[in-house]
């Protein structure tokens, strides 16, 4: 674990909220990695205001974990080493988290090396353990967050997840290390399951992330309440790590700071936000490849940043793997639409700086 120190200043901002973009991976026409362009791409983030940084998630691309690929210890290297330097320059630093996936053996594995590197939490993916029990679950989780704090995740069944009731989470917030939970079932009954366990569970030092990229805007705007021994308690998603936020990542922390000051005043929410909830929504559907079920959402990313600059191409490790067709003109489509929801003058204005060095 951590010292204690350490720990509690992450977990700190963690509770506060803030945004933690998923970082795509950066490749050349080879597929190989772009060394240069990674960092700007944390660059890019930490100038926007991000307050933390995902890294060996989905948006990074599993396939890295690969024996015959061999980057999953060089990717998350590269990202503390870059991370090291970017904290020097911000008041508060970056937190850190590492993606941890497969069964107990690899996850606790991931979640050490993750240690090595001086990661502050692991997002665990449960992708790998479909058949496995509740107990079972409870018991890889409690392994890996011996290892690390824990960042729990509901990852949509639709693109590998699998369902998890109340009972499970009610379980997952008794674990001691856990920190947070990214919640991204893309579903509404599935999203308060979460936060109806971590109201019942006690715990109010458990920070609530929306991983839902279909509904950000209503999860940071949205109370929950509910009967917990005979009084109301509150609950609140408080920031999001989401694959969305790696692009237009200036324009996601803006958007955090109005649902935060909304929040904090007690007013009524305007109807402006929630028809910018629409739009962001509709932008995500183009860039997340909702018509394919979401086969192109990685190169979707890919192809948002690349045309600011950030990335050189679209490529994947998968070679495969690509747009979808009609994607490009749909990506067209809302960055006509919703130019308020694009940062491009802000990446413009400080590329050159982010490419170099």
């Amino acid at each position: 674990m951590k010292r204690a120190p350490e720990q509690a200043s992450f977990r700190t901002t963690l509770q506060r909220g803030v945004v933690i973009p998923a970082i795509p991976l950066a490749l050349d026409a080879q597929r190989k990695v772009d060394q240069r362009r990674q960092r700007a791409l944390l660059r890019y983030y930490s100038a926007a205001g991000a307050g933390g940084i995902a890294v060996g998630v989905h948006s990074t691309q599993f396939e890295i974990r690969q024996p015959a690929i061999g980057l999953f210890e060089p990717v998350l290297s590269l990202t503390a080493d870059e991370m090291d330097r970017l904290d020097r320059l911000r008041p508060e630093p970056l937190v850190r988290i590492a993606g941890a996936c497969g069964t107990t053996a690899q996850a606790v594995g991931e979640a050490k090396l993750a240690d090595r590197l001086h990661y502050h939490a692991v997002l665990l993916s449960l992708a790998a353990m479909r058949q496995a029990s509740d107990e079972e679950l409870i018991r890889h989780c409690r392994a890996v967050a011996e290892v690390l704090p824990l960042v729990g995740f509901y990852l949509q069944p639709s693109v590998g997840g699998r369902v998890l009731g109340c009972g499970f989470w009610r379980q997952f917030f008794e674990i001691e290390g856990v920190v947070a939970v990214k919640i991204a079932p893309f579903n509404r009954y599935r999203t308060i399951d979460v936060i109806r366990a971590a109201a019942e569970s006690g715990r109010d030092d458990v920070a609530l992330y929306t991983g839902n990229d279909d509904n950000i805007v209503a999860d940071l705007l949205t109370p929950l309440r509910f009967q917990v021994g005979g009084r109301w308690v509150e609950r609140r998603i408080v920031g999001g790590l989401l694959g969305q936020w790696a692009v237009w990542t200036r324009r996601a922390v803006e958007l955090l700071d109005r649902c935060h000051a909304i929040v904090a005043s007690g007013s009524d929410i305007p109807a402006e936000m929630l028809r910018l909830g629409a739009e962001l929504t509709d932008a995500n559907a183009a860039i997340f490849d909702v018509a394919h079920d979401f086969a192109g959402c990685i190169p979707g990313i890919h192809e948002v940043l690349r045309r600011q600059g950030l990335l050189e191409g679209t490529w994947c490790l998968d070679p495969h793997l690509g747009l979808s067709p009609g994607q490009a003109a749909e990506i067209d489509r809302v960055c006509a639409a919703y130019p308020h929801l694009s940062d491009d003058q802000f990446v413009a204005a400080h590329l050159d700086e982010w490419l170099g060095g």
